[in-house]
């Protein structure tokens, strides 16, 4: 079961840049798009709805903003969109696909780069999502969340860190909400489990040349349950091709699908 993730920073301009065009050659199993930028009006370009694909959105009811997307080449039995918390729902923020005992997640946490008030909004959608994710590990199902959490868990996930220690996305409040999540709480960062290099990032600011000298962070996951530890097989950042300010995240499982 391949599953990939990536944060398109607006669907229409991927699509510009090749990104359905590179989709069609992945045999990818489901696809997890975050900050679409694109309401329903916006989408109605054949490209948008790719051959043997079902496909989701969840659109932000603010214009060209956030708003999240799932592909699955399987029909889901059920798709919940928003996890329960209005504020962050009406911004397009998640979208879940349900088959058999699995569900994947197309997941977009809020940026606290714009300020003060944005940056108290993030930690209430963390503190909100954590207490979600709880519940999940209560309800037995295999989990993947795949997204773009704009957090830099640990130092050799951003070329930058020393730097960055008070800058939004590697705040230590927020590297602790990662701690807990990827510890007591026990859910599988699934890229590490087979990758354990530094230099390996999914986001590379506009400024300075960073993509091509590689001074990135690694913002973007595929966050699973425990049970699905062992069946991680293969763990790629695609950078062959720009389609985004971020990099597509493609994970093998064996799992069957």
């Amino acid at each position: 079961m391949r599953v990939i993730t990536l944060n398109v920073n607006g669907i229409r301009s991927a699509a510009r840049k090749g990104f359905f065009a590179w989709l069609s050659t992945q045999n990818a199993d489901l696809v997890c798009l975050q900050e679409i930028r694109a309401q329903a009006e916006h989408l109605r370009d054949g490209v948008f709805w790719p051959e043997g694909y079902h496909c989701y959105y969840a659109h932000a009811q603010k214009k060209g903003y956030g708003g999240v997307a799932l592909y699955a080449r399987k029909r889901p039995d059920e798709v919940i969109e928003g996890f329960g918390w209005p504020e962050a729902d009406r911004e397009g923020r998640y979208l879940e696909g349900r088959f058999a005992n699995l569900s994947v997640a197309s997941v977009y946490v809020p940026s606290g780069t714009s300020g003060e008030e944005r940056q108290n909004f993030k930690f209430e959608f963390l503190a909100h999502f954590f207490a979600f994710l709880r519940r999940c590990r209560q309800i037995g199902r295999d989990y993947i969340f795949c997204g773009d959490f704009n957090i830099a868990h640990k130092t050799i996930d951003l070329k930058n860190w020393r730097a960055n220690q008070n800058h939004s996305g590697f705040l230590p409040e927020e590297r602790a909400w990662m701690d807990k999540l990827l510890g007591q709480e026990g859910w599988v960062d699934a890229f590490r489990v087979l990758n354990q290099e530094p230099d390996q990032y999914t986001w590379w600011s506009n400024r300075g040349r960073a993509w091509e000298k590689n001074v990135g962070w690694r913002i973007d996951y595929q966050i699973l349950s425990p049970s699905l530890r062992d069946r991680v097989r293969r763990v790629e950042i695609y950078r062959a091709q720009r389609f985004s300010d971020h990099a597509p995240l493609i994970i093998d499982y064996d799992y069957p699908f």
